[in-house]
């Protein structure tokens, strides 16, 4: 049986944590129990029609799309929806989700995806449910794709940065011209269908007004919004953050946060907002983990991530926010036509995940954030040589909206949380 790891290079050495320092035979001596997937995201085209500057694909360090197919072929859907049942009896679950993703999973039309939903479907045991989404930037959502995806129960989730042409001013064609009036008119066609239009997910450009930004996306009448950060890192740091060595981080949360203020800003207007309640998911989180309650997404918490991608071509591979930090960061040296979903749980990069607090450096776990905070978004912690056992780059950020969430969530119940 493979071991999990990945082939030998000489990438391998940009992140010996947890890559070379986490033995994985001895923690499943120890007892550590690896946790089934749940969530397969499935690419189904591996190009894309916009040239977003600041896409975790194809402006990240890891150019291994360029290697790819460009689309799915039927006996990788085949085998993937066969690898999925295995992992459901396997494990008995009682549900799974999928995310069918690109690049541009529209550039083939609604068919290849209609397909593949419908091959994990019959591939699944019977009290196995299978939950389906497609996340677009929309440019080519139109009526009958979104009748097509609506009678296959496939949910759809649109990227956006914002309701107006001038917040999508980073998410442009090759060439420059604006995704914007496409990209809107697929906001208008899903807000008619409630049904189907699984919500929004907003990358922030501090650019943008996060006043503007709220009540631009609230008007579109999502279910759900999602606000994420960049996918920046210690050693390719966002703006206004220096790179630093492994000796030089200290207590990061003493930084300057101006994503944290423009996310506090955001948040004070979402909660004060009288009109229908919209789900923000990374306030709701928040929110969720100051009462006690566990973490349902990777991004704060400690809840152990149950999330794997499954390229064109069949490679297993982990989450797509790492192809940020260097040139083969996800690969598994695994694909779904020799290998099973339950020998990936055994690399050492997607154990790791699975280790909550253990997994964090020692500024994390003396945090008194850290249930909440999570020590941040995986990729976000990545420092060049060292790996992944630091704070987020976004600690200052984080810190600053949690203590602002907690101050509002104590003043509004009375008591602490």
């Amino acid at each position: 049986m493979s071991t999990g790891e990945p082939s030998a290079a000489p990438t391998d050495l940009l992140a010996p944590w947890p890559l070379q320092d986490l033995d994985v035979p001895a923690l499943r001596r120890s007892g550590v129990r690896p946790v089934p997937f749940r969530q397969f995201v499935l690419k189904v085209h591996s190009r894309c029609n916009l040239a977003c500057s600041y896409c975790y694909i194809y402006e990240g360090a890891d150019t291994s799309w360029q290697d790819r197919p460009a689309q799915v072929a039927d006996e990788t859907v085949r085998r993937t929806a066969e690898r999925i049942a295995e992992h459901a009896r396997t494990h008995r679950l009682p549900y799974v989700r999928i995310d069918l993703h690109g690049g541009e999973p529209l550039l083939g039309g609604p068919a290849p995806l209609v397909r593949y939903a419908a091959a994990v479907r019959r591939a699944v045991p019977a009290d196995c449910q299978v939950d389906v989404g497609v996340q677009t930037n929309g440019t080519l959502l139109t009526e009958s794709a979104l009748d097509a995806l609506a009678a296959a129960g496939i949910r759809v989730g649109l990227s956006l940065d914002g309701g107006t042409a001038a917040h999508n001013r980073l998410r442009t064609f090759r060439g420059g011209r604006s995704s914007w009036p496409a990209a809107s008119r697929a906001a208008r066609l899903l807000a008619r269908r409630p049904e189907t239009f699984a919500g929004v997910l907003c990358t922030i450009d501090l650019a943008n007004d996060p006043a503007d930004v709220l009540r631009s996306l609230l008007e579109l009448r999502p279910p759900g919004l999602d606000l994420l950060l960049p996918h920046n890192n210690w050693s390719i740091p966002p703006a206004g953050v220096a790179p630093a060595d492994p000796g030089a981080l200290g207590f990061p949360h003493r930084r300057p946060a101006p994503y944290g203020d423009w996310l506090a800003d955001a948040f004070d207007l979402w909660w004060a907002n009288p009109g229908p309640a919209v789900r923000i998911r990374l306030f709701a989180e928040i929110i969720a983990l100051l009462l006690g309650q566990p973490s349902a997404t990777e991004v704060v918490g400690l809840s152990p991530v149950a999330a794997v991608v499954v390229d064109t071509d069949g490679a297993i591979e982990q989450v797509d926010s790492l192809k940020t930090t260097y040139e083969g960061a996800p690969v598994t040296g695994l694909d779904v036509h020799r290998h099973s979903f339950d020998e990936a749980l055994d690399h050492p990069g997607i154990a790791a995940r699975h280790l909550g607090r253990d997994a964090l450096g020692r500024e994390c776990r003396a945090c008194p954030l850290v249930d909440v905070c999570g020590g941040g978004n995986y990729a976000h912690r990545f420092l060049t040589r060292s790996g992944f056992r630091h704070p987020t780059v976004y600690c200052a950020d984080m810190a600053r909206l949690i203590r602002h969430i907690s101050a509002r969530v104590q003043a509004e119940i009375g008591t602490s949380p």
